[in-house]
């Protein structure tokens, strides 16, 4: 029998609890919004509410998304929104049972998340240095030259995500320390290192910053005339490609998120424990940083390859 309370009302209760007990952000409620309205439409044309569907009809819906040439990555995210959805009607009392209790997640290939070499990332670092450095001081070019260098430093030296890093109060370049606490996903805190040329770089930054006085006014590291008043991340990573192409770096293999990836390979190739990287990512979950064991595994081959006494 279908429940008489549309499918609407349920995703909107379970959305207010995800703000309200897990903090989730206004981008992961979005996501959670399309895909269990993507759900609903699809058992809708069977005639049922989406809290009343069951196992079968979860897994027709699955099976429509791979027909239609969905990722598996992209179902996956899907069910988990599923899964947590169903979660909470059972929690609540809503439904006696949990139907993707007995889904199977989808098949997908081991993925490898794109990321530059130590050599590459020496090179875009050099490069946006040496424009912070040759710019005309007081141009335009000088301001967007040193807020790029800074801004590539910190990221490569904290591997923070690209949300978190544009947002970064100016007390961070204020303090400076060698450490600094950043709250990520979920409201969680974390503690992140500062290299010592990241550090140089905010305070060539701050110099310049504090020139304009609409800057340095701003509670923002990097203010700009956004809605946020901080530079949106939009900027950031086309001032990156611009930056990656003149360093001659493909442009198609960078962004925010490579650099990221980058900190995290490079931590784990030159010896970093997975769990302290998981840290400093700010991952609540260790398999999601299992993404990089794959530089684990070639580190440890070359280390076999170079002193096992029965290598070739």
């Amino acid at each position: 029998m279908t429940s008489r309370i549309g499918s609407g009302a349920r995703i909107e209760a379970f959305l207010e609890m995800m703000a309200a007990e897990r903090g989730a952000s206004d981008n992961t409620l979005a996501s959670y919004r399309r895909d269990l309205e993507d759900a609903a439409q699809h058992v809708a044309a069977k005639g049922q509410a989406l809290q009343d569907a069951g196992a079968d009809d979860l897994r027709d819906f699955l099976t429509a998304l791979s027909a239609q040439g969905f990722a598996a990555t992209t179902q996956t995210r899907k069910l988990s929104a599923l899964r947590q959805f169903f979660q909470f009607l059972y929690a609540e009392g809503l439904r006696g049972d949990d139907p993707t209790g007995v889904l199977d997640s989808p098949k997908k290939g081991r993925g490898l998340p794109k990321t530059l070499s130590e050599e590459e990332t020496g090179s875009l670092l050099e490069r946006a240095e040496t424009e912070a450095r040759e710019a005309a001081p007081g141009a335009p070019e000088h301001v967007t030259a040193l807020r790029l260098h800074a801004l590539l430093e910190v990221l490569y030296a904290s591997g923070l995500r690209v949300s978190e890093l544009v947002s970064l109060p100016v007390t961070v370049a204020l303090r400076d320390e060698r450490f600094f606490a950043v709250r990520g996903k979920g409201g969680k805190e974390r503690i992140v290192p500062l290299s010592g040329k990241a550090r140089a770089a905010m305070q060539a930054w701050l110099a310049v910053r504090k020139a304009s006085p609409s800057r340095a006014e701003s509670t923002w590291l990097f203010p700009a005339g956004s809605e946020s008043g901080h530079l949106p991340r939009q900027v950031f990573a086309r001032e990156l490609k611009g930056v990656a192409a003149r360093a001659g770096i493909d442009t198609a293999k960078i962004s925010p998120h490579v650099l990221r990836h980058a900190f995290a390979s490079h931590l784990l190739q030159n010896g970093a424990d997975l769990r302290a990287v998981q840290e400093l990512l700010g991952h609540s979950d260790i398999s999601t940083t299992q993404i990089y064991t794959h530089v684990l595994e070639k580190r440890l081959a070359e280390l076999v390859q170079k002193h096992h006494p029965l290598a070739d």
